[in-house]
């Protein structure tokens, strides 16, 4: 059977796109029975991507979706949209560029957002400040980085600060290409949170094996302990940067005792609460229901 040159040039593009993400998400762009030409996605891993699609040399038709078209894909089938053909014209032609990132590249932060201690309620903590971050992108420091310091000791549980998605859950020695982590350190855990951000808690140990990728976990939730040997816990806020290899990162801010929510400083000590009104902020009734009553 001989392929219409519009649809075989749209099978090039899904075969190109396939081959740069690794097979780890999969765009088709397929004509209807109207002509039109649906758009979809194939999410092959366990946890939330994020593709952007650029659109060049649009023929026969129009892309009316809003600018920049950031799409988080969830695992599995996605519907994205429809290029809708021209009124008496011929097939839809095109040509586009899509890349992928594991954050949300145009991620709204709400820097007030209140973040729990990640520590046991009423324990106090002490802030330090974070001098150096080696190995979190292997050799090379992404710029302008930013990072939250806890005073900790071994052993010491450690808790969600916000909702969000487990996406890697790393031991004492990593395994596999680094590239296809979410960054290198060894003994992380790190979540895809509501706003599109990742936070990873570094010096975290999940000795039970109880985090899985894809995975929603809460605020307020036991994420593990402090690794051996570690003596403070590092946190990073950070998200990909649209049409950029560079990172974007975030100094959040923390619900301390006295109700206030509040950027940390060195040279204090917190104690910690864990407000039902904040766990619940990023929750919905069935999960409130279940989880603080």
């Amino acid at each position: 059977m001989m392929l219409k040159p519009g649809i075989l040039f749209i099978l090039l593009i899904v075969l190109l796109v396939a081959d740069v993400f690794g097979q780890s998400v999969e765009v088709q762009a397929n004509y209807n029975n109207v002509g039109d030409v649906d758009f979809i996605a194939y999410n092959n891993t366990a946890v939330p991507q994020f593709i952007q699609i650029d659109f060049a040399d649009l023929e026969n038709t129009s892309f009316d979706e809003p600018l920049p078209y950031v799409k988080m894909v969830v695992p599995g089938f996605n519907s994205l949209f429809t290029l809708q053909r021209d009124f008496d014209a011929g097939p839809p032609r095109f040509n586009y560029r899509i890349r992928s990132y594991r954050s949300n590249p145009v991620a709204k932060v709400n820097l007030d957002f209140p973040y729990l201690l990640p520590f046991e309620p009423g324990t106090e903590v002490a802030a330090f400040d974070v001098k150096n971050i080696s190995g979190f992108m292997g050799t090379a420091e992404p710029k302008g980085w930013l990072a939250t310091g806890f005073m900790a000791e071994s052993g010491q549980e450690v808790f969600a600060s916000r909702n969000g998605i487990v996406v890697e859950v790393t031991g004492p020695a990593r395994s596999g290409e680094p590239l296809n982590g979410y960054q290198t350190w060894p003994q992380t855990v790190t979540l895809l949170q509501p706003d599109g951000t990742l936070i990873c808690y570094r010096n975290v140990t999940d000795k039970n094996k109880i985090l899985v990728p894809g995975e929603k976990v809460f605020a307020g939730q036991k994420l593990g302990e402090v690794a051996p040997g570690a003596t403070g816990l590092i946190l990073m806020i950070y998200h990909h940067i649209l049409d950029s290899d560079d990172l974007l990162f975030v100094i959040p801010r923390f619900v301390v005792a006295t109700g206030k929510v509040e950027m940390l400083t060195s040279s204090s000590r917190y104690q910690v609460i864990h407000p039902l009104g904040i766990r619940g902020l990023e929750m919905e009734k069935k999960e409130k229901r279940r989880l603080l009553q």
